[in-house]
């Protein structure tokens, strides 16, 4: 929960990938509060008021992931619409010509997300294909598994594009992007 209060302020596609890493761990723990509790809360150095906190937390994204059917895959739907928010923001500054550095990083990467599309789903929008990869190499390092130097090389560049996005979106939340000439 502190964790992500920060990494929303400070990089949304950092705060995505946790959130997703979230939804795992409570599904790791068979979507139990008192497991969660017990066995991860209580590991941390919090006092008894933040623990009570993290476990109001954590319950209520059990609560969610109950109610909208994901306890077995799937994101929540704040996540959802988190992810939604970042495509529909993707289209607007490659639609608009004030954005020249993210156009040429989009087209930088993009031969990355054509390949990773033909091997995986060719339904899935390609910023969400960018996280998949990113979540997917985050599970790798997380199991100490090596990465060929062509999967780092794409990650490399995966992750700039991404964290390009990902200030746009804080920037445009804070102050608001012009797209089109005023």
């Amino acid at each position: 929960m502190y964790i992500a209060q920060e990494l929303r302020k400070k990089s949304i596609a950092e705060y995505l990938l946790y959130m997703w890493q979230i939804e795992d761990l409570i599904r790791a723990y068979g979507c139990s509060l008192s497991r969660i509790r017990n066995e991860y809360i209580n590991k941390f150095d919090y006092s008894d008021e933040q623990k009570e906190e993290m476990t109001d937390w954590y319950g209520s994204l059990i609560k969610m992931i109950n109610q909208e059917g994901c306890r077995d895959k799937g994101h929540l739907q704040i996540n959802k619409i988190l992810l939604q928010d970042l495509i529909e923001l993707h289209s607007q500054l490659l639609q608009s010509t004030k954005f020249p550095f993210y156009n040429a990083e989009y087209y930088k990467v993009l031969p990355f997300i054509v390949e990773l599309r033909n091997k995986g789903d060719k339904d899935v929008n390609e910023i969400e294909t960018c996280f998949d990869a990113l979540y997917g190499v985050m599970m790798l390092r997380l199991q100490k598994k090596e990465l060929s130097p062509d999967t780092e090389h794409a990650v490399k560049e995966i992750t700039t594009f991404i964290g390009m996005l990902s200030d746009y979106y804080i920037k445009d939340k804070k102050e608001g992007l012009k797209f089109e000439d005023d």
